[in-house]
């Protein structure tokens, strides 16, 4: 496998990803900072000229989270998405693609874009972490009890938007979902990969 990737973007979830299901894999640095994105062979690879995308057995994949969707249906044996025939992959499904609500969340409080509640897809920036409050003041994953692909997505959202950014005042249940996500060895060989690529 081959992941096109630059340190500190939406990269870092697949890097979490790929070193949670373990299978080898190159890194192949596209340097933003110098137009290396707008390169015409890597076009070809993603017409957003954007990474990550990944590259896999003569498949290739763009936008991070369908990137570790595919990952996780690729290696199924990691246990990292519930089977097609599980009644909880719906809920996988819904919180793995989650992000984009997050991120508009953030973009309207940040950009102070004003938007009726009803007409925006996300509600609003207090009705998006309300909900992830709601789901990780009872259970310690987004599944429940066990860790999965989703967790990746909204762990690599909260920890940017927490940590990193500090857009959002810690919260209890945020915290602790986030010292789980940090325990993990593929968050923190991930992260080791980030820093030593900077």
């Amino acid at each position: 496998m081959r992941l096109y990737w630059a340190p500190r973007t939406r990269s870092s979830r697949v890097l979490w990803m790929l070193e949670e299901v373990g299978a080898p894999y190159e890194r192949m640095l596209v340097d933003l900072a110098n137009g290396g994105q707008h390169n015409p062979a890597y076009h070809a690879i993603n017409p957003m000229e954007k990474v990550p995308a990944l590259e896999c057995d003569g498949a290739t994949v763009a936008e991070s989270g369908a990137i570790i969707a595919f990952l996780a249906d690729r290696f199924p044996q990691m246990g990292l998405a519930p089977p097609i025939s599980d009644v909880s992959r719906g809920r996988y499904l819904q919180w793995l693609f989650f992000s984009p609500m997050i991120e508009m969340a953030i973009t309207q409080k940040f950009a102070n874009v004003q938007m009726p509640e009803h007409s925006a897809g996300w509600g609003s920036f207090d009705k998006v972490f309300n909900v992830l409050s709601e789901v990780l003041t009872t259970s310690p994953y987004m599944l429940g009890e066990k860790f999965s692909a989703a967790d990746v997505m909204i762990g690599s959202d909260l920890h940017f938007v927490i940590d990193v950014f500090k857009m959002l005042p810690p919260r209890p249940e945020f915290s602790a979902y986030l010292e789980r996500c940090h325990s993990r060895l593929a968050f923190l060989r991930a992260q080791k990969i980030e820093a030593d690529g900077a």
